[in-house]
């Protein structure tokens, strides 16, 4: 035998003494250690290894223990090899790993399956199909993530109960039959003989621990999930997955039911903030327990997994993302760590920088964990105390010393603890747990004192002191919530998360407007009361006092705000999102993204939730930058209109992929938009006044379009769980209530267009409606051929008299139908209000877009009166009073909307200068217009 020098015997104890007494095994080693380490070449030496140790290939137990040992000594040394000579990286030796456990685990339950079959005969369901023991890698098996020394956590599971088929021995119970199975397989695997052994095992992660079964059936695996399953294990579930054979019927069939039972105890359907605070408290547990075996053993101490900034912390943090966001964004249930990490940076939630610090690392933090486990072959992650073991790692690791291998590694490590704590750092700070002192006002007023008749004068005089000039109603508040069946059912967790929000809370509102402190506390309240039974939310608001800080912010904002949080709280989650906030509207993106969502979704019902959801969380991110101040009226309307455009064209899309009656791949049928929507005036509770057009050859193109419509209109108007998109009016299409649902473009061309007497063309009165409608979704064609038709209509002579006439008396009618019996103004409908301008910009695009081309454009009213000045029509200085009266109005209407006025009416002397400024105008264009 040549003499061979390998890196491994020169830096493990663990390789010298097996070189020694295996000498053939060293020139092996330097001959494997030259190519990667492959799944493919691990099966192959174990079919050599097999050969070996059993008569012609056959394996009894003692054999196969043998066989596996020798081939776990062969893969170790040689990715030893590797990576201590550079060859490998932590992908290879993790990977390596991984591969050994799987092909281990899987060749020794064939092996040992068909010995207990020969005794018992197969085992068989109820059906008699046959049943197969699933072995579920957990932990870092799970994340093809095995470290050089890992013990591995397997659980046992098998479908359903029945009993074996019958052999040399009476039949047995499946239960029986997998028990037996399963220890025999961790003998094989675990048990310590003269080669050594394979792996550890632990199966402290089955249901109920060591106290329970060592196998269970998929049955009782899902009942624990329902009615035990804790956070911990949710946490422990995440890399989970079968190592066993999937080949066979009954292995496949036992995944796929193990996946569906598994993925919705994992992954909740709403993002699950609640789990910060599980994973913080097993962190913690897990620290303490680390503290405690460093009090035993001091030279210990410095541990690189469970340690501060250590492996652990790195896992925490990219796992925590995958239980809050896997239960709507599938693309997180996935299992390795650094692949967790790359899709938190891709969904925005660490930064590029984060994602390169954790990676990096972790990656550090794995090599040297290699390193100190090569030693010995120990399952350690302690760095060592003696200096002539400092000096070797750090040697093996590329650095002049011991002192230059900690400056690197206590850099890491700081890096890592500095973002597990943005993570995780319980942001509850002060005595009493909530933030807030034990005796200030706040913690004062949200304690056992509300359920105290005779501390009521002592809690209205802290309100005061928090700044609420009349505390009778808040204090009120407080008490039917304090004493409320809802609030003393909620679980003890959220009661605590509860009382921590009210007590910041009340905190808080301190720097609030006094005259809307009382106001916002109460919505506060509201929104908890809406919410409480949903731990998440309370979690949420918790655990980012930010979060709660911008929901103080929107609820002492609008009322009709607080009333859309409370409907749809799960778009607190938008309050986090700064980097959404600020980022411009992209809509082509928002569709591209929203239909690629829509597209994945699993049902009809599903898809409609994910529309509702997408609108409610781009309405509320306007309103947020609306409340914000950095959005004018006019942009908010821009916004509110371009949004519904994009859902509507969306939604268009997905109802007709899924319409049964579709005759060709992309529908000839266009959403024409009148009204708010048409004039771009969109509010945040306007509905949506539309038409349908569609332009199709096709013999039964009226049938299929009326039927789409009608299916369109459920999808865009029905309450689902997640709420309602749009309330949406038709009755401006031809011929009104009693027209056709859906209208041909040749028959909208032909209502709309004079032709013959008077008693077949459109009224005056749809004309000034089409003066402000326009294309908004579905067939840009037919959107071209409508702004066509709109403009030819726009383009007609009229006489200016009867003009004036028609729309003077349908003046009137929407005055008698708006009726104000208050002194107040109401801005709309009020003689000198925003109708009347409308009316006059109308009128004068009627009459004059065929002279003045300027008109047939749908650009608002405000620019409108601007074209109405260049064309002689208004002086350029009224058009100015004029605009800014309108622009007034619609500022005023949007504020009390906001605040849930339903009419917006104000102290008429308030706009006194602005109603005398359109009544004059009205007078003056009506009186030339009829004489």
């Amino acid at each position: 035998m040549t003499d061979v020098t390998l890196r491994s015997s020169g830096y493990s104890n663990y390789a010298a003494r097996v070189y020694a007494a295996r000498p053939e095994l060293a020139p092996l080693v330097a001959q494997w250690a030259q190519t990667p380490v492959t799944r493919e070449w691990i099966e192959a030496r174990f079919e050599e290894l097999c050969t070996r140790c059993g008569e012609s290939g056959a394996l009894d137990e003692a054999a196969l223990k043998t066989a596996l040992r020798r081939l776990r000594t062969d893969v170790f040394c040689t990715v030893m090899e590797r990576d201590l000579s550079g060859a490998a990286d932590v992908a290879e030796v993790t990977g390596a790993m991984t591969d050994l456990a799987e092909v281990t685990i899987q060749r020794a339950l064939a092996v040992l399956s068909a010995d207990l079959e020969a005794l018992f005969g197969e085992p068989r369901g109820p059906d008699g199909e046959r049943l197969t023991l699933g072995v579920v890698g957990m932990g870092k098996l799970g994340g093809r993530e095995l470290n050089a020394s890992s013990d591995i956590d397997l659980i046992f599971v098998y479908e359903e109960d029945g009993e074996t088929a019958g052999g040399k021995r009476s039949p047995l119970t499946t239960q029986e039959f997998f028990t037996r199975l399963g220890r025999r397989l961790i003998g094989a695997l675990a048990e310590l003989t003269e080669d050594g052994y394979v792996f550890r095992v632990d199966m402290r992660l089955r249901p109920n621990g060591d106290s329970g079964p060592l196998v269970c059936s998929l049955g009782m695996l899902e009942e624990y999930f329902y009615v035990q399953g804790r956070e911990w294990e949710r946490y422990a579930w995440i890399k989970a997955r079968l190592v066993s054979e999937r080949e066979s019927d009954s292995a496949q069939r036992l995944a796929k039911q193990l996946e569906s039972i598994a993925t919705p105890f994992i992954y909740r359907r709403y993002l699950d903030y609640g789990v910060i605070a599980a994973i913080r408290s097993l962190h913690q547990q897990i620290r303490q327990e680390a503290r405690r075996r460093a009090s035993m053993r001091p030279d210990k101490a410095d541990d690189i997994k469970l340690g501060r900034g250590g492996i652990r912390e790195i896992e925490f943090s990219a796992q925590v993302f995958q239980l809050i966001r896997g239960g709507q964004a599938a693309d997180f249930r996935i299992r390795p760590t650094l692949a967790v990490l790359e899709r938190a940076e891709a969904h925005g939630l660490i930064s590029t920088a984060v994602r390169d610090g954790l990676t990096g690392a972790y990656l550090f933090l794995r090599t040297v964990e290699h390193r100190l486990q090569y030693r010995n072959d120990a399952q350690t992650h302690a760095m060592p105390v003696a200096d002539d073991e400092r000096a070797l790692l750090a040697s093996s690791l590329g650095f002049t010393d011991y002192a230059a291998l900690m400056t690197k590694l206590d850099a890491h490590r700081e890096f890592v603890e500095q973002q597990f704590d943005a993570i995780f750092a319980d942001k509850v700070s002060g005595e009493n747990g909530c933030g807030v002192a034990d005796d200030s006002a706040a913690s004062w007023i949200w304690s056992s004192a509300l359920a105290d008749d005779s501390a009521q004068e002592e809690l209205a005089a802290r309100l005061k002191e928090l700044g609420f000039a009349d505390p009778s109603p808040v204090l009120a508040r407080l008490t039917g919530v304090w004493n409320s069946s809802r609030y003393a059912g909620l679980p003890e967790r959220s009661r605590e998360r509860f009382d921590i929000v009210a007590q910041r809370a009340l905190e808080a509102v301190q720097s609030i407007d006094p005259a809307r402190r009382g106001d916002t506390i109460a919505r506060l309240f509201d929104l908890l009361e809406a919410t409480a039974k949903r731990g998440a939310y309370l979690a949420l608001l918790t655990e980012y006092p930010a979060a709660l800080d911008r929901v103080l912010s929107v609820l002492s904002g609008s009322r009709w705000a607080a009333g859309y949080l409370i409907r749809h709280p799960q778009l607190l989650d938008e309050l986090l999102d700064d980097e959404a906030i600020a980022s411009p509207f992209d809509w082509p993106e928002f569709k591209r993204s929203l239909l690629a969502r829509l597209t994945a979704a699993e049902d009809a019902e599903h898809q409609m939730d994910l529309l509702r959801h997408a609108h409610q969380a781009e309405v509320f991110r306007i309103l947020l930058i609306d409340l914000a101040g950095r959005l004018s009226v006019e942009h908010v309307s821009d916004r509110l209109s371009e949004l519904a455009d994009a859902v509507l064209d969306v939604t268009v899309q997905t109802v007709w992929k899924q319409f049964p009656k579709r005759h060709r791949e992309t529908p000839r049928f266009s959403v024409i938009a009148y009204g708010k929507l048409g004039g771009k005036e969109l509010g945040y509770a306007s509905d949506l006044d539309i038409i349908f057009l569609y332009d199709d050859p096709d013999d039964a193109a009226a049938d299929i379009y009326a039927m789409f419509a009608r299916r369109l209109i459920t999808w865009l108007t029905a309450s689902t769980g997640a709420g309602t998109l749009f309330d949406v009016d038709l009755r401006l299409r031809p011929n009104g209530e009693s027209g056709f649902l859906v209208t041909s473009l040749d028959a909208f061309r032909r209502y709309q267009i004079r032709e013959g007497d008077a008693a077949n063309t459109a009224w005056v009165w749809e004309h000034q409606a089409l003066s402000r409608a326009r294309f908004s979704a579905g067939d840009a064609d037919i959107g071209a051929q409508f702004e066509s038709i709109r403009a030819d209509v726009l383009d007609t002579e009229r006489d200016a008299a009867a003009l004036a006439r028609e729309i003077v008396a349908m003046r009137e009618r929407v005055l008698a139908g708006h009726p104000n019996r208050t002194e107040l103004f109401d801005l709309k409908h009020d003689r000198g209000g925003m109708v009347d301008i409308e009316f006059i910009v109308q009128y004068w695009v009627l009459l004059h877009a065929r002279t003045h081309r300027e008109f047939v454009r749908n650009a608002g009213n405000i620019t409108l009166l601007k074209i109405a000045a260049r064309s002689g029509l208004i002086a350029g200085d009224e058009a100015e009073t004029i605009g800014a009266a309108y622009r007034r109005y619609r500022k005023l209407q949007h504020t009390l909307r906001l605040d849930g006025m339903e009419k917006a009416r104000v102290d008429p002397e308030s706009v006194r200068e602005e109603r005398e400024a359109v009544t004059r105008l009205w007078t003056r264009v009506f009186a030339e217009g009829t004489e």
